[in-house]
């Protein structure tokens, strides 16, 4: 048997392996193949027509669909996830076929069919997709049959999926083609194990076999389903690169910076072409690349050993991608703190600590002992609530569905899947063990998630709107909902709390209660209607309060027909009392930087 290829570069490695017809699988593992992304782009340009599937389509990933040669994509999510989850306007239209197909899933389901392609099954089953509309257009790759154990009932069966190709970026690999990673693992190694033809990976070193013999436990795809690789430092970027300090490479942060040009940059008048020309095209290669990245900015995303990487406390140096941090002894810095603490909530954050204080009931009364938060409002309110219920001797396990257990969100870094988190992690996984063992396996597990549309029933839309434009669609949400309790976090409108949703992205049999920034609805265990169960008045005009009920009743009436277009009852309301001193401060310590104010 002879070894891979190895090749010059991420543009040679794709020029000898990449078909035009190809289905190309993106891996998130958890850091994503952005420098092949972008050979791709320069080897083929428009010239292509692939079919590209990944667990979420956002950031670089733009770059192929400015390119031109993507026929169709299947992913979980489709938008942008930085600074917060949010469309993206070159997806529109895309359910009308423009910019290309988009095939969307579910981020477990989308696991499953992966797993089965690597294990030779035809077929796997899911516990999710089922009444939602992720269940149409999809022909034969999504089956409904008898389930032989309970009549009457169905199995959703989802259909395996076997790229041409997959695309991986990892740590280190030797000639041999063996490929390091470190966790959290995303999807893990299913889908080099799917791969019709294999695998092609670029890493940020090869290493001798003698290296890589003294970390099996850190191969995680073998040589033999490896075709060809290349070195491509920052082969990730602008996403981060765990690594551990396997065979000495350094990881780097994600580029907060790089990844909101991304995202401003696809909202102004060109639509993205101009970040294209600047950084796909212009550069010529991957060193290209990095020499425009710059030597200083590249030194600060892999500045020192920072926390996430040992376990040991960050430099501040390590504390944000390409900013210094201001210094918090000097009088600006001070004064600038002092005027955020005294600031009065904003509506984001009463939401976020009413959200906080369902968490935290439903914990203590229902015997919940694990958190698993959508990104958004939904997990700060989730982090804030963990933080509550610990200090009150009450501990709670967060996780994040890329892979992360049991951890303490970093100060600071309020981005759901920063890799900064891992380093207060219990445990380091992936998608499978997360969403599969920890939640759908877990009846005391308890989903926090947000919603762009709820309707009374709490099934949850967060794909289309009702004309037609494509919003960013489930995630692990779906996954979350189908088996798990949960609590929505939803700012209340009438856009967004809507007698039916557009689009059913997850069911709502299991929603709890829903959490809006001027009180919580909630229903009976066994179903039922929504009512408005407690009301915080807003802070701008004195609130009817507890002496007052009549009054009270009123106000939250009225708040509940201009803000929402629910028929919910409001008898019986309780009053929420005013989001408190300490409430603010713990959350605004998760979120100095106001991302969720």
């Amino acid at each position: 048997m002879t070894g891979p290829v190895i090749a010059a570069d991420v543009d040679d490695l794709v020029r000898r392996f990449v078909r035009p017809d190809d289905h190309l699988h993106l891996a998130a593992t958890h850091s994503r193949p952005n420098a092949l992304g972008y050979a791709l782009c320069r080897v083929f340009g428009d010239r292509a027509r692939f079919t590209v599937s990944t667990t979420g389509y956002h950031s670089s990933a733009h770059a192929l669909t400015l390119a031109g040669g993507v026929a169709k994509v299947v992913a979980g999510f489709l938008g942008d996830t930085y600074p917060s989850p949010r469309p993206n306007p070159l997806y529109e239209r895309v359910a009308d076929g423009v910019p290309f197909t988009f095939e969307p899933w579910s981020l477990l389901s989308y696991n499953q069919r992966l797993i089965a392609g690597a294990t030779g099954a035809p077929y796997a089953v899911t516990g999710s997709l089922s009444g939602t509309d992720l269940l149409t257009g999809k022909g034969d790759d999504v089956l409904l049959v008898p389930d032989p154990d309970r009549p009457g009932e169905q199995l959703t069966l989802v259909r395996a999926m076997r790229p041409d190709l997959t695309l991986v970026h990892g740590v280190c690999a030797d000639e041999d083609g063996n490929i390091a990673m470190v966790p959290p693992l995303g999807e893990g190694a299913w889908a080099a194990y799917a791969a019709k033809r294999g695998v092609i990976a670029s890493v940020e070193r090869i290493v001798t076999a003698e290296e890589l013999r003294a970390i099996p436990d850190r191969v995680v795809i073998p040589g033999q389903r490896v075709l060809g690789l290349c070195e491509a430092p920052l082969g990730a970027h602008p996403q981060a690169l765990r690594t551990a300090g396997l065979a000495g490479v350094p990881g780097y942060l994600d580029d907060y910076a790089f990844l909101e040009e991304i995202v401003d940059r696809c909202r102004a008048e060109e639509r993205g072409a101009d970040w294209y020309r600047e950084w796909v095209l212009e550069p010529g290669s991957h060193a290209g690349y990095l020499a425009k990245l710059g030597e200083e900015r590249r030194r600060r995303l892999t500045d020192g050993e920072p926390s996430w990487q040992t376990g040991r406390p960050a430099p501040a140096a390590a504390r944000t991608a390409v900013e210094p941090l201001a210094d918090p002894a000097a009088p600006e810095a001070r004064s600038a703190a002092s005027a955020v603490a005294e600031a009065a909530p904003s509506r984001m954050e009463r939401l976020i600590v009413l959200g906080a204080r369902a968490v935290v009931e439903r914990v203590r009364e229902g015997g919940y002992d694990t958190l698993l938060a959508g990104i958004g409002s939904s997990h700060l309110a989730a982090w804030l609530a963990a933080e509550q219920l610990r200090q009150g001797g009450h501990r709670v396990k967060v996780m994040a569905e890329l892979g992360l257990y049991g951890f303490a969100p970093q100060q600071g870094d309020v981005f759901l899947f920063s890799l900064r988190h891992a380093a207060a992690a219990e445990q380091l996984s992936g998608i499978p063990e997360i969403l599969g063992g920890m939640v759908a396996a877990n009846p005391r597990a308890l989903g926090v998630l947000a919603a762009a549309e709820i309707d009374e029933s709490g099934t949850i839309n967060t794909s289309m709107t009702a004309d037609g434009r494509w919003l960013t669609g489930s995630g692990g949400a779906n996954d979350i909902a189908a088996s798990a309790d949960c609590v929505v976090i939803a700012t209340a409108s009438r856009w967004r709390y809507v007698p039916k949703v557009a689009y059913r992205t997850s069911r709502g049999d299991r929603v709890r209660e829903v959490v809006s920034q001027f009180g919580r609805f909630r229903r009976d265990e066994d179903g039922g209607a929504f009512r408005l169960a407690t009301w915080l008045g807003p802070d701008e005009a004195p609130a009817a309060g507890p002496d007052d009920p009549d009054a009270m009743e009123r106000e939250a009436r009225a708040a509940v027909a201009a803000s929402t277009g629910w028929s919910a009852t409001v008898t019986g309301v309780s009053a929420e009392k005013p989001v408190t001193a300490e409430e603010l401060r713990l959350l605004r310590t998760l979120d100095p930087e106001g991302r969720y104010r």
